[in-house]
């Protein structure tokens, strides 16, 4: 392990300030509680009303991770250049038809920001409808959000984030002259719905609290101080989103947290109707619907179906008493999202790991399913933007095959490739390799691990692994291909991603034992995959640099705390790591809709001491920690920038050795990062560059 060029500048000392907090009878100390900006909600929407001594201290971070990253500087320009030269860059997705148009994303040379593009529905002349790169000019931060045509193809909505804080501004495009209307609506969540005459649009607004709290109606050509409200939702532990039917028939308001959701229907050629509700929020009951012409498809676990199963409801009475199943629940089999067609459903399903989309005609009841034979691999399912079709849209990726695109037909079941991704500086399947192993748990569960090497990288011991993790919501890290890792392979590291506890791998019950009591699941799983990978003889624990982002950060911190020793190095990009205070404070954006995921601490001492066990902030213990790299964006609204500030500081503080802990903050930026594909890159160039330093592989 290569440490010796990095202790020789001082870290920032991070100044202590008394606070305590007690709960439950327990007293807590935080000294470096004052790196929370009190007025954290106004530095969401100006980054420059920001406390200078904050400022201060963040910018001290970021000259010293620049000052012990110097001699990686030209390794980082060649990792970009790669990543760059495997990237085309004037590509363009294949057009997708809807209505007497296709609709597609393109890229110009050089451009960091797509375009948005429309041709007639049997080719033609190209229309841009949105120019990334042109609405980004002269902003440090530019992401683009939702965009949605209206049903008669004269208008588009589409929104923007400019502060990387995810408040987003709607406009109103006019697709015949280009031009955008006067219609702005701001600290939307970004989605827009249009109702059946193309006459106004419904939008989530977020609340001071960056809550998606009110649903609205906007006529368009008005102001948005005239927009009537909908639907309010008073449960700050909900979110809420709005969706519509491809028929463009109903508009639907979903209410959600992690374990309980609530549909209400709006008959969009009714807009100011008074919502109608399908089935009332019951407590781990979860439900979406999937129009189906006369019927909804309902995608449920109610009865207990905890990998899911689908029913039926018709279209004039879709309450609960009406439902009837259609495919049952398979144990171990989890059915992920639904689409429903004039002949056919489909529905996409993960068993022990592995993807497969299953097509069901709607008469006859025939099922057929379409699956891939390597050993790990991600299927993507487009779909249709049309619902009077046969022909559907999925995508298929390995960590050693690029992305191909296909057009299905499910009635004739033939396949037609579309698109095969491109990387214009050459990728030969065959010098690479693919394997799935499986790591024993300590509990004797068996833990997926996705391996991707180059075939001459010896597997003794002693190649460098990035050992990648994530593990909460019940989200799956598919097994997916990536030019961008290839950097790191092609220097002899071996990629791996191991599929623990918390997501949803093996089926619901994968998700729900690495949750609340049992969250240590996940960090025991990760660490068995690190054991495990060193007792095959892939790596050692020396050589093992391991990377999780967001609550995949938490695993980071909570990893490090319990085996220190099991890793050569960490990567934690805007980690999750101050859990406890984090759900402590009710204040907080995603704090009441994480409680079904993490636990109460406000309410239940039980869940305060089950998450104080863990928390990584409140366990930095006297350790000789490996060198860490945290990584944060000032505006991010989903983990703030303090978490892992804090995390620093305390790391700094407690560890009994010499290895380093570096923390890059982007003082313009929020949970996504930087925006634009080639800054993107810059910053994966930033943490591999890091761990190649870590590997002495510079």
């Amino acid at each position: 392990m290569n440490t010796h060029s990095f202790i020789s500048h001082a870290a920032p000392v991070t100044e202590k300030e008394p606070f305590s907090d007690t709960r439950h009878g327990i007293t807590r100390d935080d000294a470096y509680h004052w790196l929370r900006a009190a007025n954290w909600q106004d530095v969401l929407r100006d980054p420059s009303l920001l406390d200078i001594k904050i400022r201060n201290h963040l910018e001290a971070e970021n000259n010293y991770q620049s000052a012990l990253m110097t001699d990686t500087k030209e390794l980082q320009q060649h990792l970009f250049a790669e990543m760059k030269g495997r990237i085309k860059e004037d590509d363009s997705s294949v057009p997708a038809k809807d209505g007497a148009y296709a609709y597609g994303i393109s890229y110009v040379t050089g451009g960091q920001h797509p375009q948005y593009f429309r041709i007639p529905r049997d080719g033609g002349e190209r229309t841009i409808l949105i120019d990334g790169d042109k609405e980004a000019a002269a902003l440090s931060y530019f992401s683009l959000g939702g965009l949605d045509y209206s049903p008669d193809h004269q208008s588009l909505a589409w929104s923007a984030d400019t502060k990387g804080s995810e408040f987003y501004d709607i406009k109103i495009r006019d697709l015949t002259t280009l031009e955008d209307k006067t219609d702005l609506l701001t600290a939307t969540a970004g989605g827009t719905v249009w109702d059946a005459q193309s006459k106004g649009v419904f939008y989530v607004q977020m609340d001071d609290n960056h809550r998606p709290a009110k649903l609205f109606y906007h006529s368009t050509g008005t102001s948005q101080d005239q927009d009537a409200l909908i639907y309010e939702e008073k449960d700050a532990g909900f979110f809420m989103n709005v969706s519509g039917s491809s028929l463009h028939d109903y508009v639907f308001i979903n209410i959600q947290d992690h374990e309980t959701s609530e549909v209400w229907l709006i008959p969009a050629n009714d807009p100011q109707a008074k919502p109608q509700l399908v089935a009332a929020r019951e407590t781990g009951i979860e439900y979406n619907l999937s129009e189906g012409g006369d019927v909804f498809y309902i995608l449920t676990n109610i009865d207990g179906a905890k990998d899911f199963k689908i029913m039926s409801a018709p279209v004039s009475a879709p309450q609960k008493q009406n439902w009837t199943e259609v495919v049952a629940e398979k144990s171990g089999t989890i059915i992920l999202d639904i689409a429903a067609y004039k002949n056919h459903l489909v529905w996409l399903e993960r068993n022990n790991g592995l993807p497969r989309i299953v097509i069901r005609e709607r008469d006859s009841g025939r099922e057929h399913a379409i699956a891939f034979d390597e050993e790990a691999y991600s299927l993507g399912l487009q779909g249709s933007a049309e619902y009077d079709t046969d022909v559907i849209r999925f995508s298929y990726s390995s960590m050693t095959t690029p992305s191909q695109l296909y057009d299905y037909n499910m009635a004739s079941r033939e396949r037609v490739l579309l698109k095969t991704q491109e990387v214009p500086s050459g990728h030969v399947i065959d010098d690479y390799v693919t394997r799935r192993v499986l790591a024993p748990a300590p509990d004797g569960q068996l833990v997926p691990v996705s391996i991707l090497a180059h075939k001459d990288t010896p597997m003794d011991g002693s190649a460098p692994c990035l050992l990648y993790g994530y593990g909460a919501y019940g989200s799956t890290i598919p097994a997916s291909f990536s030019t961008s890792r290839l950097s790191l392979v092609d220097r002899g590291f071996i990629y791996a991603i191991a599929h623990v506890r918390g997501g949803k791998d093996k089926g619901f019950s994968w998700y729900e034992n690495g949750k609340r009591e049992h969250k240590v699941n996940t960090f025991t799983d990760f660490i068995a995959a690190a054991r495990h990978l060193v007792s095959e003889n892939v790596t050692s624990h020396d050589r093992i640099i391991a990377h999780g982002g967001s609550a995949g950060g938490m695993l980071m911190g909570a990893i490090v705390n319990m085996a220190p020793e099991a890793f050569g190095g960490i990567i934690a990009d805007v980690p999750f790591v101050d859990v406890l205070n984090t759900m402590l404070d009710d204040s907080l954006p995603l704090t009441p809709p994480e409680w079904p995921e993490w636990g109460n601490p406000i309410a239940s001492e039980t869940d305060y001491r089950t998450i104080a066990a863990y928390s990584p902030y409140d366990n930095v213990d006297a350790k000789n920690y490996p060198p860490i790299l945290a990584t944060a964006g000032l505006t991010d609204p989903r983990v703030t920038y303090w978490e892992a500030a804090k995390w620093v500081a305390k790391l700094r503080e407690k560890t009994t050795g010499n290895n380093p802990v570096l923390f890059k903050i982007n003082m313009e930026a929020g949970h996504g990062g930087v925006s634009g594909r080639f800054s993107q890159l810059e910053e994966i160039a930033y943490n591999y560059a890091f761990a190649l330093k870590v590997a002495d592989k510079l």
